[in-house]
């Protein structure tokens, strides 16, 4: 993200005066954010442009809660770039339908899944005629049971989970299209309750298959599977997992830079009566958002919240379907927390959250160890230690081209740009080669 050098006009005069009144000296200030003093001195003089991430360390050291960041110019937000293809992406509002058929990404017309949650897919040929049930009763009038194919489904997007740990989003993506049309299909044959169950499940398939599409790059794609996520669910009787699917969007809109419209989608998403586990979410994604701008304060109230609901959550049964979130963090309250830090500006403190709750990752987890580590280097890159970032970025970035993750990738960048600062160093020298081969797989 860059800023013209107009900005600095009131930036650099700011900085000056907050410098000044808290007692610090152009060289002391230099050596807390890991700036060269010369550097400095031409930004404060406006002879230079102030980038964010300096504008969010010395908001941090000076406590100035924002403001100085709020000086740099607001830059029109931009497409983002699908991942495969290298072609914009425009972030366009959830739709129901794909295509002029209006038919779903999964393969099913929402018309097909109400008549599912209605009585069965009759009307889309794909079930008999059958008279109604009384609820929990099939049609031998024997109690229902779980049926098998919720028990095949429910195991496979478990391995789909980890399957999506360790390969390329744009591997599973037509896998996952096909588990989640299979599991409509199957719920219009099927009795009341398994329908239900079916329906859910095929609603976390593609509530999955959202992240995956974010995750290649492609916002429009992933607000889609969100969207036909949420239809699906309400097709089976569940009315929680609208309110999660702000927390999805909301991660688009993180990632687009917007700090505001992040904090205001999740806000619906909090409300009392939700279930813990989707209410926690929502206070940590509110978190990121209030970290973006520069908001200590209400950051770690909202984290406080977070850990607070998602400890509740641990103790819930969740009704044998799979755990909505990251199933691949000891505790992703505390990641998150490290995250915030970083973006707040407390690179310090960043890396020593990031360090402890690193080590807690899975091996197999290769996706979220690439996340978080890319993250944990960052933070050691912007607190003045160049070396330790590059030996902990040597052994994750060759991973990147192999995951082809779109948000990894952002993180790459910016790592990038941190270690410009340190680029004569012998080891940020010899990282280069791996720089490139990330970004340029």
């Amino acid at each position: 993200m860059g800023t013209s050098i107009a900005s600095s006009s009131e930036f650099g005069p700011e900085l000056r005066r907050r410098r000044i009144a808290a007692g610090l000296t152009l060289t002391r200030l230099a050596e807390v954010l890991s700036y060269s003093k010369g550097h400095l001195s031409k930004i404060e003089r406006g002879h230079k442009a102030p980038p964010p991430e300096l504008a969010r360390r010395c908001d941090a050291h000076l406590g100035a809660r924002g403001e100085l960041e709020r000086l740099l110019p607001a830059e029109p937000r931009r497409p983002r770039l699908d991942n495969n293809s290298g072609t914009a992406v425009q972030q366009a509002p959830p739709s129901h339908s794909d295509g002029a058929e209006g038919r779903w990404v999964g393969g099913l017309g929402r018309r097909q899944l109400l008549a599912v949650g209605a009585t069965s897919l009759i009307g889309g040929g794909l079930a008999p005629s059958l008279p109604p049930d009384p609820p929990g009763v099939p049609n031998n009038g024997e109690p229902a049971t779980e049926s098998a194919p919720v028990e095949i489904f429910r195991a496979q997007f478990d391995q789909m989970r980890r399957l999506g740990q360790s390969s390329a989003p744009g591997t599973l993506l037509p896998l996952l299209t096909v588990q989640t049309r299979t599991l409509g299909e199957l719920a219009g044959q099927a009795d009341r309750v398994n329908r239900d169950r079916l329906l859910a499940l095929a609603a976390r398939y593609a509530e999955y298959a959202g992240w995956m599409a974010q995750e290649a790059g492609d916002s429009s794609l992933a607000l889609r599977w969100t969207a036909q996520a949420v239809d699906l669910a309400e097709a089976g009787g569940d009315r929680h997992l609208a309110s999660y699917a702000l927390v999805r969007r909301a991660l688009v809109t993180f990632y687009a830079g917007d700090a505001t419209r992040t904090v205001q989608i999740v806000e619906p998403a909090q409300a009392g009566s939700l279930p813990p586990r989707i209410r926690g979410l929502a206070a940590q994604r509110e978190a990121q958002g209030h970290a973006l701008a520069g908001d200590s304060y209400a950051c770690l109230r909202s984290l406080e919240r977070a850990r607070e609901l998602l400890a509740r959550a641990d103790t819930e049964d969740g009704g044998g379907m799979p755990v909505l979130g990251t199933t691949h963090l000891a505790d992703p309250a505390a990641m998150v927390t490290g995250w915030c830090l970083y973006d707040l500006g407390r690179a310090d403190q960043a890396a020593e959250v990031l360090d402890r709750e690193c080590r807690r990752v899975p091996a197999h987890a290769v996706r979220s160890r690439a996340r978080y580590g890319i993250r944990r280097a960052l933070a050691h890159a912007a607190n003045g230690e160049p070396d330790r970032a590059c030996e902990l970025a040597s052994d994750l970035l060759p991973l990147v081209p192999v995951l082809r993750s779109a948000t990894i990738q952002a993180d790459v960048r910016r790592l990038t740009r941190e270690l410009h600062r340190f680029r004569a160093g012998r080891s940020v020298r010899a990282l280069q080669p791996l720089l490139a081969g990330a970004l340029h797989p």
